[in-house]
Order: C-alpha cells, then structure tokens, then sequence
C-alpha cells in the first residue's frame, strides 16, 4: 500500500507529520525506513535525527512522528513488517511544499525621465510561485506577468510604488521598488497683479520639477534678493512668494521668475500695476492708457475717414 504526504515547510507553518502502518497479531519484526536507513527497529530507534521519534508501538500500529518537516526530509518512507507468514511492506511518499520567499529584488531607482527602466523580480518556492508586477501608486492594473518588468522610454508619470507578488498553492510573497523620476522645471504661467500704492502685494511662482527646483526672482535683468528694497522672498516646496511690503510707485513693472534644477529651467514673467493700469491678461504685459491712445487714433483717421 502507499500513500502521498503533501506537507508545507516554513517558519509559520511547520508540519510534524505521522506515520503510520497497521501490525497484526502475530508480528516477529518491524521497521520504519527512509531510503535504505532506518528510522526505526521495533522500539529501538537507529535515526540520529532528534527530530525522528516513536509514538506507538503495539499489535494495532507502529507510528513514528517527524517534526519540523524541510525539504531534506521529502521522499519515500516504508514500513516493513515481518509476520510468521510473510513479509509485507507499507509506503509513504512525503511531498514538501515551500511558501515562496522573493530572493532577488531590483534596489530603489532614482532615473532621468525618457530613460528605460528593467525590474527584475525572482523567487524561490515549491511549487514554483508565479510572478507578477504592478505599479500601486499612483494605482493601475496589472501591469507584468514575468519576472521582469520593462518600462520603456518611462515618463514622470510612471513613477512611484512598484510591487512585485509571489504566489504559489501555500502562500504569497510581496516586496516593492521605488522609482523616481526626474524631470526639467515646468513654470505654470504668470499671473499679473494689481496692487494700490502702499498696500501689500505678492507674486506666486509655482512649478512642476524633480528633483526639487531653486527659484530665482528677477526685475527687468536685475535681480532680487530677500530682504532688499522692501521685498521678500517665500520658498516653499514648488512655490517662491515674492512679496511687496508697501508698494510704492517704483515698485511697478516686470518681473521674472526662474525654476532651476539639475535637468533644466524655466521661467514666467509677471507685471506688477496700480490703479488706472489696463490688464493684458496673464501674457506679462502691462497696457497704461490705453483708452487714451484709441481715442488720440481715432482724432487722428476722423478726418481722413469724412472724405469717403
């Protein structure tokens, strides 16, 4: 007769299996063997492995125990009993499953945007885990079912918590890698502010950029430092604050603000008015009088406009 053991190895999970073979009334001799070893003669024990022990011996069943099962202990046990008739022999086949356990991991991976980008993931485990990679966050669907993952050309959007799973019929493994991608700065447009002399007023440059940018803040091609001529400047993480204490009239005009990384540049202009200055839009210009001018065009071309 033989039977199939299928037992789990691990730290969480251990298996100290039974095995066991019916006697009979008249028995002269029995064993337990592994191999050509034996376990155990009777009630003699032969295994030096302190793991190997007797739990019953009598005329019903001979059963010894294993504890703590690992791979080394998988293959075939037999119990062999000698009876005034015959000899008969029952066999046990133990199967040793192992939960997978992630062995070889890409290291975190700081990369310039445009690069290509390989994970590599491998596992260990009985039976074989199946791999699968996915990017959690920002979170996506599975992106990967192989050890390796390529990310062509990777964009900034491709960036964040890569997970890599291991899975088999006892349990599941899961390590993660972080990508970062660095890019150029990326200046959001300016917006122009109107500001009443004396008040206060403030200049917000934001921006987009890894690693993180330096700002820069510029008058005409002059530029400004914190603390100088009644103007500070405010960093804090993608956004600079240029701000005016009390706007006097010379503090009217165009200014500039620099992004600056490793990778790039980027710039936006802002236009600082007053009262009676005419906005044009967010384009970092600034019309004065305009009402003015249209109607000195219009005295102008009336005359030449009369004759027809």
């Amino acid at each position: 007769m033989s039977l199939w053991l299928l037992l789990p190895a691990c730290s969480r999970c251990l298996s100290s299996p039974l095995l066991r073979c019916a006697q009979g009334d008249i028995v002269t001799h029995t064993a337990w063997l592994n191999r050509s070893s034996i376990l155990y003669a009777g009630e003699d024990k032969w295994s030096v492995d302190p793991r190997v022990s007797l739990v019953t011996l009598n005329q019903e069943e001979f059963t010894i125990k294993i504890e703590d099962v690992d791979m080394t202990d998988e293959g075939p046990y037999i119990c062999a009993v000698q009876t005034s008739s015959r000899p008969r022999t029952t066999s046990v086949h133990i199967l040793v499953q192992v939960p997978p356990t992630i062995i070889n991991l890409s290291k975190d991976l700081v990369v310039n945007e445009g690069s290509n980008v390989t994970l590599m993931c491998q596992a260990s485990g009985k039976p074989e885990p199946s791999l699968t990679w996915k990017l959690l966050s920002p979170s996506v669907d599975l992106v990967s079912e192989d050890e390796y993952l390529d990310i062509p050309s990777i964009s900034r959007q491709r960036a964040g918590t890569y997970e890599c799973t291991a899975i088999n019929d006892i349990a599941t493994d899961v390590q993660t890698v972080e990508i970062t991608v660095n890019y150029a700065p990326s200046v959001s447009e300016g917006r122009d502010v109107g500001v009443t002399l004396g008040q206060r007023g403030v200049l917000e440059c934001e921006v987009d950029a890894v690693p993180k940018a330096d700002f820069e803040w510029y008058r005409d091609d002059r530029r400004i430092f914190n603390g100088l001529d009644g103007m500070e400047i405010e960093d804090a993480g993608q956004l600079s604050k240029l701000t005016f204490l009390n706007i006097s009239e010379a503090d009217y005009g165009n200014y500039t603000c620099i992004a600056i990384n490793k990778l790039g540049s980027s710039n936006a202009s802002f236009v600082l008015y007053g009262p009676g200055a005419v906005q044009d839009g967010n384009s970092g210009s600034m019309g004065t009088h305009v009402h003015t001018y249209t109607c000195l065009l219009l005295v102008i071309l009336l005359p030449f406009l009369l004759k027809f």
